[in-house]
């Protein structure tokens, strides 16, 4: 009996064995004389679920706030892993800057005269950081640039020196919108000169154009990682017929030709960037017809529409699109250089966004961010010593209550967007603010 006792305990314990053995999912180890599973699920008739592969650490994202808005959502601050566990998005940035009208009356190109020709970069220098921050700055250049052998001249029909547009260079523009109501001011041979001149200094132009093939060639920039395309039109050339053999020498607003244009541009490009000049002048709201071009511009895909021509400020706002998208348009940004009176075309801006790019698991999404507002003020002596200034900074001879127009510029292009950020003087505006 001992013998045949110890052999049936010996097949009993090996029996046991193999139930745990076969219960832990054939793995176990001894901890104490006891049997231990190795798997968590051990105990219930399952097997566990294989360890997940190990997730690659993602690229360094270049730093930037959380992204708000858009049709897909927050996708949280870059640089942290979202909550199903995939790879951080990449978040890339590029600071867009944009003046507005540069309308260089009489006044101003005396002003700029000197023994060898004209220099306008003094009235510009103070503004000068607040353009070359950005990645991209922009200016409406209203008059044409046909250079002192056209013979300049002053309203009703411009034509400015070849000067103006190396200052704008020099203080940090890296684009120019053409196309206003002053275009044809100089026929045809001033456009043709205009354009020479800048693409002799190497300024990006976009809304006139030398040919029906320059016409058709995209204006592209690459910043950060970000490509951005610029289109620009304008509601008419005070009367002055576009020549019918040369269209192309001035972009006019057609709804159906913007919407497709703007669609070509939007598959070439992560965002398109759209100027445009309309509205009623010296009127310091949208009509309806801006704001049904913006409308119109946004739901083709544009993400910024910057509007010129009232000579005055007009106000900010997002503009929805049906799919959940939105757009920034700000309807004028007023003067930024031109010799105009009153205090309202005395003060202009300088406008700067932010477009972040989100890229994750393939696919890539942007949003406009952070829109801030740098208002400034054409100072000037007796029609002479012409400067763009900070508003702030705005001698008190020439503006008696500066802090009083700064709250009205501030209540006035907030009214729609009060997340509009207004910049003071030494402030960096690329700065990211919450």
């Amino acid at each position: 009996m001992p013998g045949n006792f110890r052999s049936g305990s010996v097949l009993l314990l090996a029996a046991v064995l193999v139930m745990v053995w076969s219960a832990c999912g054939g793995g176990f180890i001894l901890r104490s004389g006891l049997a231990q599973a190795t798997h968590p699920q051990a105990g219930r008739g399952t097997l566990p679920e294989p360890s997940p592969p190990a997730v690659p650490e993602p690229p360094a994202a270049i730093p930037g706030p959380a992204l708000s808005g858009g049709a897909e959502g927050n996708p949280g601050p870059a640089g942290q892993n979202p909550p199903d566990g995939g790879a951080a998005p990449e978040v890339r940035r590029v600071t867009l800057a944009a003046v507005g009208d540069v309308l260089i009356h009489s006044s101003i190109y005396k002003d700029a005269r000197t023994s060898r020709g004209y220099d306008f970069r003094p009235m510009l220098a103070r503004v000068k950081p607040y353009l070359e921050e950005a990645d991209i700055a922009m200016a409406n250049q209203e008059s044409m640039i046909g250079g002192e052998e056209l013979g300049l001249s002053d309203y009703p029909r411009f034509n400015s020196p070849f000067e103006i547009g190396d200052a704008l260079k020099e203080a940090g523009i890296d684009v120019v919108n053409l196309a206003n109501n002053h275009t044809l001011d100089g026929g045809p041979a001033a456009v043709l000169r205009a354009i020479g001149h800048w693409k002799q200094i190497g300024m990006m132009y976009t809304g006139a154009f030398a040919s029906a093939e320059d016409e058709q060639t995209l204006r592209i920039m690459t910043k950060n990682g970000i490509t951005l395309s610029f289109l620009s039109y304008t509601y008419g050339t005070n009367g002055i017929s576009v020549p019918r053999d040369k269209p192309y020498l001035v972009s006019l607003i057609d709804g159906k030709k913007v919407a497709a244009d703007i669609a070509r541009a939007r598959q070439a490009s992560d965002a398109v960037i759209v100027n445009v000049h309309f509205g009623t002048e010296y009127e310091q709201m949208p009509n309806s017809a801006q704001r049904r071009f913006a409308q119109l511009a946004a739901d083709a895909g544009a993400a910024v529409i910057i509007g010129h021509h009232p000579h005055v400020l007009q106000p900010a706002e997002w503009v929805r699109t049906p799919s959940g998208d939105r757009a920034f348009v700000i309807y004028s940004l007023g003067n930024f250089l031109a010799g105009q009176e009153g205090a309202r075309e005395r003060t202009g801006g300088i406008l700067q966004l932010d477009l972040l790019k989100t890229v994750q698991a393939g696919r890539s999404r942007v949003t406009v961010e952070n829109p801030r507002f740098l208002p400034t003020w054409i100072s000037r002596i007796g029609w002479r010593h012409y400067q763009v200034l900070p508003l702030a900074e705005t001698p008190a001879t020439q503006l008696s209550d500066v802090p009083s127009r700064l709250r009205e510029t501030e209540q006035h292009l907030t009214q729609r967007m009060p997340e509009l950020r207004f910049m003071r003087p030494g402030e960096d505006g690329t700065s990211r603010s919450p």
